[in-house]
C-alpha cells in the first residue's frame, strides 16, 4: 500500500497522534525511527502499521523482524507524509503506530521480590524515560507513573527510553489508590531524603521495595510521603547538593541490583 499525500485521512490520525488527547483518545501512539521499530517488533508490541520511506525501501534492519502472531501492516509513504507525522529535525525513514497496552497492575505486586519504581511528579520526559530505561537495565518489575509525571508515550519520553518501553511494564495510575494496596500486600515504599538517617547503602533492597521518586524540585507530595515506609539517603563526597531524578533512581536500581545478584 502506498500513500503519497499528507492530506490522507490516515495520515491526518497519524499526525494527531503527536498530541496527548489524541493519543488517549485513539488508544495508539507513535513511535519514530529505525531503532525503536526494531525494539517493537522483537518485543511484539501491538503494531498496527509501520510506515517506511518508499523512496529509500524497507529498512533492512527490519526485515524478518515480524513474527507471525503480528500481522503489522507495512506502508510505503512519502517524504512529507514522515515530515508531517514525526517530531524531530530530522525526520527517519521509518515510523510506527502502536497499540497501548493496558498492564494490570495486580502483576506488579504478585512478585514477592518485586522492584518497582514509582513517579511522582517526575515532569521532564528525558528523566522519565531514562528512569524507564535504567529500570529496565537494572532488572526491576516495572514503572508507576503518578498524576503529574510526564506522558510515557510523549515522542521526548520515547526516545530517551531507547525501546526500554517495550521491555517492561508500566502503569499510569492514581498513586493515592495503588500505593496503600501495594503496601497492603507487604511492598516497602522508600524514598530520598536528604535528612534521612540510613544511607541507600545499609538499606535492605533485597525484600519488595518500590522506590518512589519525586518532582525535580519539590521532591514527593505530603500525601505521598505520608505512606513512605523508609527515607534513605545517597551519600555524596563532592560539593554537588543533590543529582537529579532520573541519577538519583538509577544509584538506587542499581544498588538494588548489586544487592540481589553479587551480595
Amino acid at each position: 500500500m502506498d500513500i503519497v499525500s499528507p492530506q490522507n485521512n490516515r495520515v491526518k490520525e497519524w499526525a494527531q497522534l503527536l498530541e496527548k488527547k489524541h493519543r488517549t483518545r485513539q488508544h495508539k501512539y507513535m513511535i519514530e525511527g529505525i531503532h525503536l521499530v526494531q525494539e517493537a517488533l522483537r518485543a511484539g508490541a501491538d503494531l498496527e502499521c509501520i510506515a517506511y520511506d518508499g523512496e529509500r525501501g524497507i529498512p533492512k534492519e527490519l526485515a524478518g523482524l515480524e513474527t507471525p502472531l503480528q500481522h503489522v501492516e507495512w506502508i510505503s509513504v512519502s517524504p512529507a507524509v514522515i515530515a508531517k507525522c514525526t517530531d524531530t529535525m530530522t525526520p527517519q525513514p521509518v515510523f510506527a503506530v502502536v497499540r497501548k497496552s493496558s498492564e494490570p497492575l495486580q502483576n506488579l505486586w504478585s512478585d514477592a521480590k518485586g522492584l518497582v519504581v514509582v513517579l511522582d511528579g517526575v515532569q521532564d520526559p528525558g528523566n522519565v524515560g531514562t528512569i524507564i530505561r535504567s529500570a529496565d537495565a537494572a532488572g526491576a518489575a516495572g514503572v508507576v507513573l503518578g498524576a503529574g509525571s510526564a506522558d510515557v508515550y510523549n515522542p521526548k519520553t520515547i526516545r530517551s527510553t531507547m525501546g526500554s518501553l517495550f521491555h517492561l511494564p508500566i502503569v499510569e495510575g492514581d498513586l493515592e489508590t495503588i500505593l496503600p494496596e501495594a503496601k497492603a500486600a507487604g511492598v516497602r515504599l522508600v524514598s530520598t531524603s536528604l535528612q534521612a538517617e540510613h544511607s541507600c547503602y545499609s538499606y535492605d533492597f533485597t525484600q519488595s521495595v518500590w522506590l518512589v521518586i519525586g518532582n525535580e524540585g519539590k521532591g514527593i507530595s505530603d500525601a505521598t510521603a505520608r505512606r513512605v515506609d523508609d527515607a534513605i539517603t545517597i551519600p555524596m563526597q563532592g560539593q554537588a547538593e543533590s543529582l537529579n531524578a532520573a541519577m538519583a533512581a538509577t544509584v538506587l536500581l542499581f544498588e538494588a541490583m548489586r544487592q540481589r545478584m553479587f551480595h
